[in-house]
């Protein structure tokens, strides 16, 4: 019924290597075992965010789901957050986000994701961002995507400087509670165009531009 209520829970981007399906409940709950053992250990260091990657206690598995309740609860014409679990050979390993900053008046998303460290140096990096783009670019009608990450996470920074991003200067962000820069990367339309796969597939698209306010998708 949830699916039926909120169609987000209903989109699918299909490629040879995954599928990225809505992050249903039952979805997070196959995710649950992955957050409960993904406590961050060793450099590079993720976000400090509300799922906590550094405290090992039932809490942070709870902070996790509230925020994704909030997120679908929270769909404004400037900003949304949409959630898609990431599966591979019918098995649920990481999440990829996409996030819309004032897409109503820019047309501006930006992206998020992990995975489980064991599926990790498969390529599935790259092929997720490479789904979620063209579901922004492709399904949604976007004009850029943004991304970013801490200096020191190698593979996050080659996947967008791989797929076309260019440097868009630094920030600032906390992990563990301290300060540390930010790499910021920017993906014009044109260049997404210019590498556009054809073997990705969008189901459910046209339910969901109501619900996000999105009422073209040509600019």
């Amino acid at each position: 019924m949830a699916a039926d209520l909120y169609p987000p829970l209903n989109l699918k981007i299909s490629t040879p290597l995954l599928e990225l399906h809505g992050a249903t409940d039952d979805l997070l709950t196959q995710l649950l075992p992955v957050v409960r053992a993904g406590v961050a250990g060793s450099p590079p260091f993720p976000f400090d965010d509300p799922m906590s990657l550094y405290d090992d206690n039932p809490g942070r598995e709870r902070r996790w789901l509230q925020a994704i309740w909030r997120g679908r609860g929270t769909v404004r014409p400037d900003s949304w957050r949409l959630y898609f679990a990431v599966m591979v050979e019918g098995q649920a390993v990481g999440m990829q986000d996409l996030l819309g900053r004032e897409f109503d008046s820019f047309r501006t998303v930006s992206t998020f994701s992990w995975l489980a460290p064991g599926v990790r140096h498969r390529g599935l990096g790259r092929e997720m961002r490479a789904a979620i783009l063209h579901l922004a670019f492709e399904g949604f009608g976007a004009s850029e995507a943004t991304s970013e990450a801490f200096f020191d996470n190698v593979a996050s920074n080659r996947v967008s400087e791989v797929m076309g991003y260019q440097p868009d200067g630094s920030d600032w962000a906390t992990r563990r509670g301290e300060a540390a820069v930010l790499k910021r990367w920017r993906l014009t339309r044109d260049a997404w165009a210019a590498n556009r796969r054809s073997d990705i597939e969008l189901t459910g698209v046209d339910e969901c531009k109501p619900v996000l306010y999105i009422t073209d998708t040509v600019r």
